[in-house]
């Protein structure tokens, strides 16, 4: 009798230690990269009326593309999610007639968007 109580106790431990190992704050969890990493520099490359093919040369192919409206681009990154020093940025990028027309989000516009690349 004595050894099922025994068993009965190390059982009970056993799924206690292993039901909350899950929920531990203290697990460590890699810091992943997620998105397109992309600097004031790289936006500021970018003029009104570039092809599509030119934005993607100099962004890279964005994160989504928004299904329903395929003259927008959204350039999205994320790093540290869920911790106190979490970083998101995004861009959104439209399109008219396959040209470039506006960009918006978390990166100031370029002083030269307005100037097209061929004049």
């Amino acid at each position: 009798m004595q050894s099922l109580k025994t068993f009965s106790l190390w059982f009970i431990v056993a799924l206690t230690l292993s039901a909350t190992a899950g929920c531990s704050s203290w697990v460590y969890r890699i810091n992943i990269p997620q998105g397109n990493f992309l600097e004031q520099t790289d936006v500021d490359k970018l003029r009104i009326n570039m092809t599509r093919e030119q934005v993607v040369y100099v962004l890279g192919q964005p994160v989504a593309k928004d299904a329903f409206d395929k003259n927008t681009w959204h350039y999205s990154y994320t790093f540290n999610l869920g911790r106190d020093s979490e970083q998101r940025k995004l861009l959104t990028v439209k399109f008219n007639n396959e040209k470039l027309t506006s960009i918006s989000g978390d990166y100031e516009q370029p002083e030269e968007f307005n100037t097209p690349l061929e004049q």
